[in-house]
């Protein structure tokens, strides 16, 4: 009997088999391995109370947008399908807070509640079209109009969500707040598909004709390089990517979202590459001769706005999406497979090879690299520089430790300057949203709540969100979040500064707040709060947070005037 087969449970209902909607829907989250699911009222209240009884921990959010981004990171920290409900006119509140899970390519599946058919078009009550909102964001977006469509519909919607391309699914039920779902009676089907609980729900191979074009464009490469992006890591990857790079000799480069792929301190990184990136990684991407892209995109960011690699270089890419293939590199090696079992196939035929040459050019890079930043990295100046807070918290985490990093020079700073040393570390960053790093971090505590969850923002950021801290308090979700508070919107500064020259008046009208301590507002929410103003004090501070088992704040005070490296370009 195969696994799918076992894992999938059905019987033959009798017509007097029935069971109402709220009471299918909880049941059939138990069954798919749910434990929490995050929602903002109201919705589906007799589902929510039948969840209960099921023992699904129901986090209620301040806002739909938050509960989206508690779903997306529940969903990347565990590997499961995650869901978030709302009311129909929280709808497009929800259906904004699935950019994220869609860039990523995280399994959601989103619930909102609609009004009847018969109600329909006729200006009811806060009603909106929502399929047209959720486009942009979903999979597939589905109506339940009859009690007979619920089993079917929701089975789709796991099967969509964990199926490959992972994307966000949109299931839109009868009642505007779900009311007519709840009450109706439909026939019981306790038909489980477990394997479309996890993702990847499936594996398919390469074909063994591309597997081989590939190979032979691997033996045949001198400067051979390993892009890893998001897919890898949804895949569960990892280990198979350092095998087969260790195995053929080939360096390794990650994109933002494939930061942990592995230990900073291996022979073969070479960092992040593309626009927030390390310096060392451009150089050597835009010295490959043959670069393979591993469940990578290849948009502006990764490839630096498109100018890695250089013109001529050979380029395989390996997606469970088919369209990626060759999107932006006509003439590529396309690999359709799930990206763990293609790598796997491409180890098992390449040569054991190494490039000494190659390799010590990496180290090289690499050196250079560490040597141009240590100048701040070690800095002891403050206000605190944003890269010493990154080193000092890599050099602290924990050997299982989730960091959950926002947007901007949240991730910037944390991708490039934050080591991860340990395989068991694993990071996950805003693929644009800000403010998405703090929800996203309490979802990713529900999902592994014995491994430490480390939220690094900034006071923009993090002001997005502040009031979640009354969630993570009222469940005691004990995550430990990093404020790099340096009083202002610090990314656009470059930018503005250009745009406002020659113009009378304040700049910093566009781009700094009110000075605030975070800690203090941290107390008031009954969490744990840390002011921490002098370089020396950050490790005490991450010591003192994890041993609260405390919804934790740290304020880190820090050097306002601090800009980002800006990525280094070829040379055109």
């Amino acid at each position: 009997m195969s696994t799918a087969t076992a894992q999938t449970t059905s019987s033959a209902p009798q017509r007097n088999d029935l069971i109402t909607g709220a009471r299918y829907i909880a049941q059939t989250l138990h069954a798919y391995g749910l434990d929490h699911v995050f929602f903002m009222d109201a919705v589906l209240r007799r589902t929510l109370a039948e969840c209960g009884t099921f023992g699904i921990r129901r986090i209620l959010a301040h806002s739909e947008k938050a509960a989206a981004y508690m779903a997306d990171g529940y969903a990347r920290a565990s590997r499961r399908v995650a869901v978030v409900m709302a009311q129909s006119v929280g709808a497009a509140n929800l259906a904004s807070g699935l950019q994220d899970a869609r860039l990523f390519g995280s399994p959601v599946i989103a619930i909102t509640g609609r009004h009847v058919a018969a109600n329909q078009y006729r200006n009811a009550y806060q009603e909106l079209p929502h399929e047209p909102m959720y486009a942009a964001f979903v999979k597939a977006s589905y109506r339940v109009d009859v009690p007979e469509q619920l089993p079917r519909l929701l089975r789709q919607c796991f099967r969509e969500a964990a199926s490959g391309p992972v994307r966000p699914v949109h299931l839109d039920v009868a009642g505007n707040t779900g009311s007519v779902t709840d009450f109706a009676e439909l026939v019981f089907d306790q038909t489980v598909e477990r394997e479309y609980a996890t993702v990847p729900a499936q594996r398919p191979a390469g074909d063994a004709g591309q597997i081989e074009k590939a190979a032979k464009a691997i033996a045949a490469a001198e400067r051979p390089v390993i892009i890893a992006g998001a897919g890898a890591i949804m895949s569960g990857a990892e280990k198979a990517l350092r095998t087969f790079a260790e195995k053929a000799g080939i360096p390794l480069v990650a994109a933002l979202d494939a930061k942990a792929v592995l230990t900073d301190d291996h022979p073969l990184y070479g960092g992040i590459v593309g626009t927030y990136s390390c310096h060392c990684a451009n150089k050597l991407v835009a010295e490959a001769d043959l670069a393979i892209f591993v469940g990578s995109d290849t948009g502006d960011q990764v490839t630096n706005n498109f100018t890695l690699p250089r013109p001529g270089a050979t380029v395989i890419q390996i997606d469970i999406d088919p369209t990626e293939l060759g999107r932006n590199f006509g003439g590529a090696i396309g690999i359709h497979a799930d990206p763990r079992t293609a790598i796997e196939q491409l180890a098992a035929v390449v040569d054991q090879k190494t490039r000494p040459e190659w390799q010590a050019r990496l180290a090289q890079l690499v050196a250079e690299w560490r040597a141009y930043i240590a100048p701040h990295y070690n800095s002891d100046a403050t206000p605190i520089r944003p890269e010493r807070i990154c080193k000092e918290l890599g050099e602290w985490l924990p050997a299982n430790a989730i960091v959950v990093a926002d947007t901007g020079y949240s991730s910037q700073w944390s991708g490039t300057m934050m080591p991860l040393r340990h395989e068991g570390q694993s990071y996950y960053r805003a693929a644009g949203s800000l403010g998405w790093a703090y929800p996203a971090s309490l979802g990713a505590k529900c999902a592994c709540p014995d491994r430490p969850v480390i939220c690094f923002t900034g006071d923009g950021g993090f002001l997005y969100h502040l009031a979640e801290m009354e969630t993570a308090r009222r469940w005691n979700i004990a995550t430990i979040t990093v404020i790099n508070n340096n009083m202002r919107l610090a990314q656009g500064l470059r930018n503005l500064t250009i745009a406002h020259k020659g113009i009378p008046g304040r700049m910093e009208d566009l781009f700094t707040f009110a000075p605030m301590n975070y800690a203090a507002i941290a107390e008031a929410f009954g969490c744990l709060g840390i002011r921490v103003e002098r370089p020396h004090d950050l490790r005490p501070a991450f010591e003192r947070a994890l041993a609260s088992n405390r919804p934790a704040i740290i304020d880190v005070v820090s050097d306002e005037t601090a800009q980002a490296d800006l990525p280094w370009t070829p040379a055109r």
